[in-house]
């Protein structure tokens, strides 16, 4: 049924438009509180062999939605209500800012890929800490806060800026992300720099205990796939020399590489980050990389083009403790969390590990 009203209505609107159309319905849904029970009741099956222990937090399964659905933090429990076990908000800036000028999201239907150059649009730090403050929890699950660095901002004064996002935002964060791996924010790649990184992620650390002294709020960095392989060396490096809780593997591509099918050359020469199926070969190789650098001192999340059950499981065999999608979302509606909860209990009952946390990093483990 998805399918269908997906060709007959929003494959025909605006992907943006669509979005906000999508989203508005679930929030609603999640209002009436009948209906998201039943909902929940339907869609977010709980498996007891799923259950995860990651970054200092109990999670239902490792699955959640990656930063970018709910910028400013106003459907969360919506999202939940459809099987995510963590939300990731934003990408949150120190100032509101409108991103950049429409249109700026694209379907490559055919190649099962989106590009984007929203920009970051987001309500800011400020409005956004209000409304996580206020908020009143229907559905446990953890909440994860993405924070990015204001456009208007110069690069010098980065770190006052993801500073100010933290001071206020911690205190609302189950973990706190730092994102300098947009491409669409003219100037943040560079800052994964692991000479300019050292300096914002130590800023950002102290930042966040100051707000929250009674407890640590894990602190994670999110990369991008197109980082050469020494630097994402040297990252694995840096966050274990910080203590970091974490890296995120990773965010969207600049290169096209993998689409082939998208019949419209306009498409693919539109200037964003490319998400979806495109991009999951190069993300699991960044995150293989990673775990054999890491091993389990740090918590990997895993994500980029995961669209099925079987890509999550591959991304835990590949050293992911946590698991997120986006972009297949698009594609695939409201029962997808089900489905991957679904395959990945499945895949556990049928492999040789005892836990899915005996699963993590396997593969990496096998052929070293």
């Amino acid at each position: 049924m998805y399918r269908i009203l997906f060709t007959l209505l929003f494959s025909r609107m605006d992907p943006e438009e669509a979005h906000h159309l999508a989203f508005r319905w679930i929030r609603r849904v999640a209002r009436v509180p009948v209906l998201r029970t039943f909902v929940a009741a339907v869609l977010a099956p709980r498996y007891e062999e799923l259950r995860t222990e990651a970054l200092g937090l109990r999670l239902h399964s490792p699955f959640g939605l990656a930063a970018g659905f709910d910028k400013n933090a106003v459907g969360i429990d919506g999202l939940a209500m459809l099987g995510f076990d963590h939300v990731e908000i934003g990408t949150v800036t120190g100032e509101p800012q409108p991103g950049n000028p429409r249109k700026r999201l694209f379907r490559l239907v055919p190649d099962r890929a989106l590009i984007n150059r929203m920009g970051f649009n987001n309500d800011g730090s400020l409005a956004v800490a209000a409304r996580l403050a206020s908020r009143r929890p229907v559905f446990r699950t953890v909440v994860g806060v993405n924070i990015g660095k204001t456009k208007v901002v110069p690069e010098a004064e980065a770190a006052a800026d993801y500073v100010k996002s933290a001071e206020r935002l911690a205190p609302h964060a189950d973990y706190l992300v730092v994102n300098v791996s947009s491409p669409n924010t003219p100037g943040l790649r560079s800052l994964q720099a692991v000479d300019q990184l050292r300096p914002l992620l130590t800023a950002v650390r102290e930042a966040a205990d100051r707000a929250v002294p009674a407890r640590r709020v894990p602190l994670l960095v999110k990369i991008a796939p197109d980082l050469a392989d020494e630097d994402v060396d040297a990252v694995a490096d840096l966050a274990v020399e910080l203590g970091l809780d974490g890296i995120i593997a990773t965010n969207t591509t600049i290169a096209r590489e993998g689409l082939g099918l998208t019949s419209d050359p306009a498409l693919v020469q539109e200037t964003g980050g490319l998400s979806g199926a495109p991009l999951k070969a190069r993300s699991l190789d960044v995150l293989r990389r990673l775990y054999a650098r890491v091993g389990d001192r740090i918590t990997l999340v895993g994500v980029g083009g995961i669209e099925n059950a079987e890509d999550a499981w591959q991304r835990v065999l590949a050293g992911a403790t946590l698991v997120q999608g986006y972009s297949a979302f698009v594609y695939q509606g409201p029962l997808w969390a089900r489905s991957i909860h679904k395959g990945l209990a499945a895949r556990l009952r049928t492999s040789p590990y005892a836990t899915l946390a005996d699963a993590v990093g396997a593969d990496v483990r096998t052929s070293a």
